[in-house]
């Protein structure tokens, strides 16, 4: 209650709840105020088309609602990236006040991609991204499968000239961040364009017939043993169990707890809390309380259980996102104060990939940023790129300027000792009431 009195008194979920009902317009040519009076006053009627090539055109909406059905049929394929999914985007949309910028593309009136935006605007640059990038692990965008190979060549040098048309007067430049150019045997519709390297890379571990093959991967045999430790130190207890929330009000507990372990764990690392801010805690409630579906779902919260002496106590949590045969690990946390010797966090990931493993799924992600569990476990490390596309002169320097911070970023994570003096700047600028705009994997 508490975070959503906060949004209304920000006039976040007033904004979310006046865009629902909002004509979905073309945004070519308009600046920013012009084009939200043409919102709120427009009737509903088609929106007005420019054309990219002799079949493909382009179009931007406002209206996630007007797009849902393409979205969704375009979110099916195995290639698209869960942040991308509609009821992902529509979580981060409710809880977050800026401005959407859906790019669709149709060819014959068919819609063959959509390239889900949001308008943010910086101190100096106004910059057109994917929605929720700052929490997202991977992003592909939404590709039909059947996208025609010869119509890819020709997007890479149409979409520039016509994003610019398009949005040049709302945004000075569009990131496309996060984006494996070769992803799950496909290689990406927008590869041709010009990017520069993510100083981060998202690390997998592809699941086989049967739990063993996926194991034997590793070092399977000290895997097993590891697994041992956990459980005897963990039954000198009383024992354990790997419990899955399954209502809503378990959802929410886990998660509130989760968010508890890690501001615990944060400050006791000197760490800033990527996960403090309300609009942050609003958007991952707003995930938990969208049920599973035929495909997967948006949030999935589990957990260790301890027994016995210690009944109740959760000492481990993780948040994994799953859509069809791939998960994702979108966060985890351990309680530092019981059963630590006991590494409840790696008894955790061995579970669920178990269980994953024997239900079908095929690709367990331990998502974005580097960290010696996760090449622990991962056989596949997936480069990710950022393409930058400048459509105003103040864009050119701001692509400049987000190409120069990449590259420091990455310089600066292979020095431990400026990595953790720079962590350490953050977590003092957070803890005054500075603002943090740094992703999950903490940059």
């Amino acid at each position: 209650m508490k975070i959503t009195a906060w949004l209304r008194k920000k006039g976040v979920i007033h904004f979310r709840e006046q865009q629902a009902i909002m004509t979905d317009v073309d945004f070519n040519m308009m600046p920013v105020n012009e084009a939200r009076s043409r919102v709120w006053h427009a009737r509903r009627e088609a929106v007005r088309d420019v054309v990219l090539t002799r079949d493909l055109r382009l179009s931007v909406h406002v209206s996630m609602q007007a797009l849902e059905a393409d979205w969704r049929a375009l979110e099916a394929a195995s290639a698209t990236s869960l942040h991308q999914s509609f009821d992902w985007c529509a979580a981060w949309a409710a809880t977050h006040a800026s401005q959407l910028l859906l790019v669709r593309g149709t060819i014959d009136r068919k819609t063959v991609f959509i390239l889900p935006l949001e308008l943010v605007r910086g101190r100096f640059f106004r910059t057109a991204r994917f929605i929720g990038s700052p929490h997202s692990n991977i992003n592909t965008g939404l590709f039909a499968a059947d996208f025609d190979p010869l119509t890819r060549e020709q997007l890479a040098s149409t979409l520039i000239a016509e994003l610019t048309t398009k949005l040049s007067r709302v945004a000075d430049i569009v990131t496309l961040e996060k984006l494996p150019f070769d992803w799950r045997g496909v290689s990406h519709p927008l590869a041709s364009l010009p990017a520069v390297r993510n100083q981060n890379s998202s690390f997998q571990l592809p699941l086989l017939d049967s739990f063993e093959a996926t194991l034997a991967q590793l070092n399977a045999k000290r895997r097993r043993k590891k697994f041992r430790v956990s459980e005897k130190r963990l039954e000198a207890l009383g024992g354990y169990e790997h419990v899955v929330a399954t209502t809503l009000d378990e959802r929410r507990q886990m998660l509130d707890l989760f968010f508890e372990q890690k501001a615990i764990r944060f400050k006791a690392l000197g760490l800033p809390n990527v996960f403090q801010d309300c609009e942050t805690l609003a958007f991952f409630h707003a995930l938990a309380a969208v049920g599973p579906t035929g495909d997967g779902q948006p949030l999935e919260l589990h957990a260790i259980r301890l027994r016995g002496k210690h009944e109740g106590r959760i000492v481990a949590v993780a948040g994994l996102s799953r859509k069809g045969d791939h998960v994702i690990c979108q966060f985890g946390s351990i309680d530092d104060d019981i059963a630590a010797d006991a590494s409840p966090g790696e008894l955790l990931f061995y579970l669920m990939i178990r269980k994953f493993n024997a239900e079908g799924v095929s690709l367990f992600d331990f998502g974005i940023g580097d960290q010696a569990y996760k090449r622990s476990w991962c056989t596949v490390e997936t480069v990710q790129r950022d393409i930058v596309l400048p459509l105003t002169l103040n864009g050119r320097l701001a692509a400049w300027v987000h190409q120069l911070a990449v590259r420091l970023k990455a310089e600066i994570k292979k020095n431990k000792r400026a990595y953790a003096f720079l962590q350490r700047l953050r977590q003092r600028r957070q803890a005054t009431g500075g603002a943090l705009t740094g992703a999950v994997d903490d940059d």
